[in-house]
């Protein structure tokens, strides 16, 4: 917590507008720092929060993996929107994976001036369950203790729901620099939020002050296809005050914000923002 207030006193030094970077599972907020580099430069104040208990590096967070465990999401986004709370200035956010969706969540609440969820984690009336979405997320589902549990992945399960759409080396090295454990109950969360009417994993996609929203899909994405990106885009664009866009990125899998080819996603979102700032 205390790295990511300095973030934001920094952030409104500045007198920018804030730029908030939402990470997912098996990812710390470090797997920003390239964009948060591109934004800056743009004009934004960039700000990488971290979920509560983060570890400050990929190091640390594999000594101690378990203070991931028990993280939920209704926990998370209530981290992040205090945060975005001591922002002297109305954000855009933009997230990757359980990160799009808690994105999605703050803009529901009215936190973001425009937002970008990069292939999203589903929320509540979300349908589709690809066949490759289940097998990327078995290393947790498949066993229920795992609810309580950080669960980290091994490079063969890391390989399939991440870099599928890169090479053998790129794909090690990835995992090296940036996988670390994570929480498994967001994914029983998400799993079971169609039949849970007080799920915590729902997004208010009317809110009159959403604020414009772009969801962009990876072509070769297991762990959130197409079907998953598009169903949350067809919600969402029933939202008539504001714009609801969404884009799919040829030859990416679910690791598309920090492999070889982050520099066109992060254009991609770059773009959409500026329209609206």
């Amino acid at each position: 917590m205390s790295h990511d207030l300095e973030l934001v006193e920094r952030a409104n030094a500045t007198g920018r507008i804030p730029a908030v970077f939402v990470h997912g599972l098996w990812l710390l907020p470090s797997s920003w720092d390239r964009w948060a580099g591109v934004f800056a430069e743009a004009g934004f104040a960039p700000v990488t929060a971290g979920w509560p208990d983060d570890p400050d590096t990929v190091e640390e967070a594999r000594e101690h993996p378990e203070v991931f465990a028990d993280k939920t999401v209704a926990q998370v986004a209530d981290h992040l929107s205090e945060l975005i709370g001591r922002l002297s200035r109305r954000p855009v956010v933009i997230g990757h994976s359980f990160g799009g969706l808690l994105t999605q969540i703050l803009a529901g609440h009215g936190l973001a001036r425009a937002s970008v969820a990069i292939t999203p984690a589903p929320f509540q009336g979300v349908l589709p369950l690809p066949l490759s979405a289940l097998r990327a997320a078995a290393p947790v589902l498949g066993n229920p203790a795992n609810r309580h549990r950080a669960v980290p992945l091994t490079f063969e399960q890391f390989r399939y729901a991440f870099t599928n759409a890169v090479s053998e080396e790129e794909a090690r090295e990835l995992f090296e620099e940036f996988a670390v454990a994570a929480p498994g109950a967001p994914l029983f969360q998400a799993a079971a939020a169609n039949f849970n009417p007080w799920s915590e994993v729902k997004v208010d996609s009317l809110a009159e002050d959403r604020g414009p929203l772009l969801i962009i899909s990876g072509k070769r994405d297991h762990a959130v296809p197409w079907a998953i990106a598009n169903a949350s885009y067809k919600i969402q664009e029933r939202n008539e005050r504001h714009v609801t866009e969404i884009v799919e990125i040829p030859n990416r899998g679910h690791s598309l914000t920090i492999d070889m080819g982050w520099r066109e996603v992060c254009d991609t979102a770059l773009n959409f923002v500026q329209r609206f700032v």
